[in-house]
Order: structure tokens, then sequence, then C-alpha cells
């Protein structure tokens, strides 16, 4: 698959980094993904929210995740790696980009997936967890409350040790949503893609559940001259954890003399805990779909858009202006799983089922 390289070159803002790639492989749909208005359900009304649809990279690739990927499995296929080795929960997107992405450019993905279950028939195939196996993943499950430095990682290293020993082939190792510094670079680019769209806004807003993507918008910002103002909304984990994550990252490319906090604004809307929900954000996503078209998830963009909303009506002046992007990560697959439809069904009083004989 070395014929998919393509040689990176990053904007000339960003060349004075470290750890720039040398590569990219093209992943995502072509062209770029649209900018558009959004009415988003009791927004005030002095705010102007746009959507920048990454959920539209494509197909099963549709989210934030592919942009990541095609950094990391560039540089996977140009050091002439067979496998690739991840980890997330059972309904991981990412892990399901990366066993879609995988299969695209003949890779062997393996996948470390936390869940509940303790035993094969307990466990349901739907959602992304259907599609990993559709795709050919190998899959090798853990239990939920493992911890990812002291366990997963650990299981990790040990499956690319015992590829290499009996194959002779080596592994790339992906971290939790592909938010290493090679996959930031994804929204670095992404960053320059949006600035070249010419679309007027004053602040920028995502879901931030590993961290790579509000790193690569903010780190992009920063270079630019900060013409925005840039937020996430903390999904997973704590506030503190993701400001060392960009403070990780800001190290990586050699930007020593910043801290996180100097370049963005994180929010922790995290509520019952990661992948766990609230009434209220059923509430929103069956609202959102229903009166705009709009598809959100309930463990990334449902709760982030609620974030986005609450800081509007109670918050505003933590914003630079009026006029939001917001980051549409995608996530529509793990919505498709039956306790999110037995979840979002009660809310979706607008439709109607009517037999016909």
């Amino acid at each position: 698959m070395t014929h998919r390289l393509q040689e990176y070159q990053p904007p000339e803002w960003a060349q004075s980094l470290k750890l720039i790639p040398k590569h990219r492989i093209q992943l995502a749909a072509p062209g770029v993904t649209p900018i558009t208005e959004w009415k988003l359900p009791d927004a005030p009304e002095d705010f102007k929210v746009l959507l920048k649809r990454d959920d539209y990279t494509g197909s099963i690739l549709s989210g934030n995740k592919v942009r990541k990927l095609e950094f990391i499995l560039a540089e996977a296929v140009a050091n002439g790696c067979k496998h690739v080795i991840s980890a997330g929960a059972l309904q991981s997107n990412h892990c399901r980009a990366v066993a879609a992405s995988c299969a695209e450019l003949g890779l062997q993905s393996h996948l470390f997936l936390r869940t509940l279950a303790k035993e094969a028939s307990e466990l349901k195939y739907n959602g992304n967890f259907f599609l990993d196996r559709l795709l050919g993943a190998h899959l090798y499950l853990t239990p939920m409350d493992v911890d990812y430095k002291d366990y997963t990682e650990v299981k990790m290293k040990e499956l690319a040790d015992s590829i290499e020993k009996e194959s002779g082939e080596t592994s790339r190792l992906v971290c939790l949503g592909g938010s290493d510094d090679v996959g930031m670079w994804g929204y670095i680019r992404c960053f320059d893609e949006i600035k070249k769209q010419g679309i007027e806004f004053d602040d920028i807003v995502c879901a931030c559940g590993s961290g790579g993507t509000i790193s690569g918008l903010a780190i992009a910002n920063y270079l630019c001259g900060m013409p925005y103002r840039c937020h996430s909304i903390v999904v997973g984990d704590s506030n503190e954890y993701f400001y060392k994550e960009i403070n990780d990252h800001l190290d990586g490319v050699g930007l020593t003399d910043i801290q996180a906090e100097d370049i963005t604004t994180l929010y922790d809307y995290i509520g019952p805990g990661y992948g766990k929900n609230l009434p209220e954000h059923f509430e929103l996503i069956s609202k959102s779909a229903t009166e705009t078209g709009v598809i959100l998830d309930n463990s990334y963009t449902g709760k982030a858009v609620y974030g986005l909303r609450d800081l509007m009506q109670n918050k505003p002046e933590v914003f630079k202006g009026r006029r939001i992007l917001f980051i549409h990560s995608g996530g529509l697959p793990s919505i498709q799983t039956e306790i999110m439809v037995n979840s979002l069904l009660p809310h979706s009083t607008k439709s109607k089922v009517t037999f016909i004989s």
C-alpha cells in the first residue's frame, strides 16, 4: 500500500513545529467537509451556530477519527507495519474507524475493547461492535474498569511483541482516540481547511474525549494569531487530565513557552460518566434529529452540544462573540444499539407508525 502514501506539506504557519509527519494517506471522502448553519434547538436567539460537518468524512469512516488515522496509518505503512493495535470501549467510534481503515489498506487490526459482558452469550453484535467484526478485526475483550496505562497498553505491547516473535511482522500501536502527536496533525490540517473556507465566526467548540481534536485545533489557532477562541466540552475523564494531555502535545511539537490554558478552555459536562447519559441528553439528541435532521451521538456530540447550549444560555461571557463553529465529529453507528434505541425512542414523539392492510 505504499503507493497510497502522499508527501505531506504542512501550512506555512505550521512549518516551524517539530514532529511534522512525512506522509498522509487519504482515507476520508475527497474534498472538504462543508460548514453549514444550524438551528440548534432552544439556543439563545442572539447566537448563530455553524456546523463543521466532519460527520460527512465518509461512510463507516465518518467522523473526526479518520482525520487522525490519515497520518497515523501513513506512518504505519511507511514503516512497513502489517498490524495495527488500538483500544476503546465496546462501541468505540475510533476502533471502528481503525478496523475500516485497516481493511482498506490491507492491514490487520487488533482492538482491545472494554465491556461489562462476562461471557460470549452476553454480547450483542450491533453498532460499532458489529462493524468491527464485519471488518475483520481481531477483538480482545477486557473488563470495563481496567486502567489504560497500567493494563490495556501493557497488553497491547505484549501482543505486538508476540506477533513479531511469531511472524516477524511489526505493529503500530495507536492510543485511545488516535490522539498522539501524529494523529493530532489531522486537526491542524482541519484548521487550515476551515481557514480556507472563509466563513466568519468567533469561537470553535468541539467534544473532548481523548484530547487530539482540541489539541490540533488550539495549536493551529495559536500559530495563526488566535483569530478564534477555542473551547472543548469534556465528556470523559477530567479537565485536569486533558489540560495535561494538551500540554504534552505542546511539548511534543516544540511549543514549550505556552500552556494549554493559554490556548483553550475546557468545560466538564461528563454527567454520570463516560458513555452514560441524563434524560436531558436523550431529549436534545431526539429534538436535534426531529427538528433539524442533525444526528448527535450519546457519548460525544450529544453531551458536547448539551454543554455548548448550557454555556450559551447561562455563561455567554465565555465566548469571544456570538458566532459559534461546532465541530460535528460523527458517531452515528454508536447510537444504533438496543440500549440507545430504547433510550431515544420515548423522546421521539413526532414519529408515527401505522400498519396498512
